[in-house]
């Protein structure tokens, strides 16, 4: 069988590569194995590749650095990165750096059969076409877009596609999933980075207001509009706009929302005058979009207008691994890394199993609650009680109940003590002002050392 394509192998184990090698000769590859960057770099003058599969640590330059090697000299080769420790943020990496697809090991062989059986029909049926990459990143991560799980890890390989196209993106997933950090890390791999990125809440903003807010509006086109006033859709021209909660708008904005879209162009009210503008949609919505279609309350025409592309983000639930990284990430958000506490490893088992309904959101929250309270190690005491208790339902039954429904001995043995309560509410104060202790106790109307006393109460 003449063996036209061509596949680079690089990695320094050898059963990795003797592995790869086996499935890709007998589905029909010309196999070439190396150990280091400088031989897979010495070997890319040899030839054009097809097909590279890399190791991410090599011992010497890594696989990101010869991926932005091969992006630049052979940008038609498929390239795919292998790693022991895969992230989100490396998937995400690899993907708008140009990599075809991210492989964590251990991973079978079904997995590269795909990759070769995938990319060897492409290469039978089309010929090869030089693609123009974006500006490469060094690997450093520069978003809060953390971890290993899976789905999640498949979610950041899309972001990364469609990152460099300039397809409009509807992001779904329930509330405090992180929509936005997803439609910040597209815009900021995009052509478009060095313009704004614009943020409108659709469901903040009061169904008369929305359009004026949007494309802006003529002076005296209503009560109190003495002067001109530009809309956040110009505001963000030559950038991205981030339409969140879209689904919570009315049909009649949908349809100067779709003609936006269609044509590029807004009108200000009250103007008769038409704007070019050249902003790049993402959208978002924690609703089922097609049902709201369904049900007559969302434009059929316009959701397919936003939906170019849809990356639907799974819930903190459903990637319960990334739990503890998220936690250790937001408690040096807060205390800073040289003073950051650790948490107990009975505090990470109970956050993982709780249900996080608000999702990272709500994680982050309970971070902040935490640390507020807690001195160098945090203890499940510190968690808000919702937390503390979600695993224990004679707990949750005897808290919910009145007193008539609870003897005198389980009063005194189960009700959580009025000093307990107290810390409670001032955890919950110490949240809302951003752990700023002179701002909580203006609102407690107390002084600094009753506030102090209260949070370190045993």
């Amino acid at each position: 069988m003449k063996r036209s394509f061509h596949a680079l192998i690089i990695d320094d184990e050898p059963t990795i590569r003797a592995l790869v090698a086996e499935v890709l000769t007998s589905d029909g590859w010309a196999v070439s194995q190396v150990a280091t960057a400088e031989d897979a770099l010495f070997m890319m003058a040899d030839r054009e590749w097809s097909l590279v599969f890399c190791d991410v640590v090599l011992g010497g330059p890594d696989g990101y650095s010869v991926l932005r090697q091969f992006s630049d000299l052979q940008p038609s080769a498929r390239f795919i990165l292998m790693t022991g420790h895969g992230s989100a943020a490396g998937a995400l990496e690899a993907t708008s750096i140009g990599a075809y697809d991210y492989l964590q090991k251990p991973f079978e062989i079904d997995d590269i059969l795909r990759i070769s059986i995938g990319i060897r029909d492409q290469l039978q049926t089309r010929r090869k076409t030089s693609k123009q990459k974006d500006e490469t990143r060094a690997y450093e991560s520069d978003l809060s877009l953390i971890g290993t799980a899976p789905k999640f890890v498949e979610c950041l390989k899309m972001v990364g596609r469609v990152a460099g196209t300039n397809l409009a993106v509807l992001i779904t997933g329930e509330s405090g999933t992180g929509k936005e950090v997803v439609a910040r890390a597209i815009h900021q791999r995009s052509k478009r980075s060095s313009f704004r990125f614009v943020t409108v809440n659709c469901g903040a903003i009061p169904t008369e207001l929305i359009e004026s807010e949007l494309f802006g509006h003529a002076k005296g086109s209503f009560t109190g509009a003495d002067r001109e006033r530009m809309g956040l859709w110009e505001e963000a021209t030559g950038g991205t706009l981030f339409l969140d909660e879209i689904t919570e708008t009315n049909p009649l904005f949908q349809v100067k929302l779709l003609r936006a879209l269609q044509e590029g162009e807004i009108r200000r009210v009250g103007s008769n005058r038409t704007v070019k503008v050249d902003v790049r949609v993402i959208a978002a919505s924690n609703r089922d979009i097609e049902k709201e279609v369904e049900n007559g309350r969302f434009r059929q025409d316009l959701m397919y207008r936003l939906n170019a592309v849809t990356i639907h983000l799974p819930t903190l639930r459903e990637r319960r691994e990334d739990i503890p990284l998220l936690a250790e990430y937001f408690v040096r958000e807060v205390a800073g890394v040289a003073n950051a506490p650790q948490f107990s490893a009975e505090t990470n088992k109970i956050m993982q199993k709780y249900e996080w309904p608000g999702n990272i959101r709500e994680l982050e929250n309970a971070v902040l609650h935490a640390v507020s309270l807690s001195d160098d190690i945090i203890y499940p005491e510190h968690l808000p009680a919702r937390i503390r208790y979600s695993g224990d339902a004679d707990r949750r039954s005897v808290t919910r109940a009145t007193p008539n429904e609870v003897s005198g001995h389980q009063i005194d043995q189960e009700w959580l003590p009025l000093a307990e309560l107290e810390r409670e509410y001032v955890a919950k104060v110490l949240a809302h002002t951003g752990g700023n202790k002179q701002a909580a106790s203006r609102i407690l109307n107390i002084d600094r050392k009753t506030l102090a006393r209260i949070i370190n109460r045993s």
